[in-house]
């Protein structure tokens, strides 16, 4: 029988909320951290991963767009959705002093500064979906909604 993966924060946090999880993890290929290879490993269709990315609008804000795995990002609907007149991605060096978390292990829950939370509409098309843990090679599969409570994120239409 395999060990249980550790708890992270963002375990521990809906452990603290009482919300149900399941833990899956996975091995990790450092040169293939997206969300479409994580979703081949634990065993979901690729628009249930949601990859949370860390963005900065025009006024020096940081936030986080959670999106579907296959998806890309449309800055421009996201700068709306945060009334800003744009956003851009945050440079992959602010990503780890600013959540907390190296890339391929970010997450909305448990980040170093809870900056807003914007997921995508799509989100809610899922019974279930599966976010970053908060580290490499192991993901959290846990209802929409809860995730959306947990995260305070605002639906909003975040893809190309």
């Amino acid at each position: 029988m395999k060990n249980a993966p550790a708890k992270t924060n963002a375990a521990r946090l809906l452990d603290s909320l009482g919300i149900s999880y399941e833990l899956r993890d996975y091995e990790v290929d450092p040169n293939d951290l997206t969300a479409i290879s994580v979703a081949r490993k634990i065993g979901l269709p690729p628009e249930q991963v949601f990859k949370t990315l860390l963005a900065q609008t025009n006024l020096g804000d940081h936030l986080f767009a959670v999106i579907p795995g296959d998806a890309e990002l449309d800055l421009k609907k996201l700068a709306h959705a945060a009334n800003a007149k744009k956003a851009e991605l945050a440079s992959l060096k602010e990503v780890e002093p600013l959540t907390g978390y190296i890339r391929g292990g970010v997450t909305v829950m448990g980040a170093r500064k809870p900056f807003p939370a914007y997921a995508d509409e799509t989100i809610e098309l899922h019974d279930v979906i599966s976010i970053s843990a908060g580290q490499r090679g192991l993901q959290i599969l846990l209802a929409p909604a809860d995730y959306l409570r947990t995260a305070s994120a605002t639906l909003a239409d975040l893809t190309k």
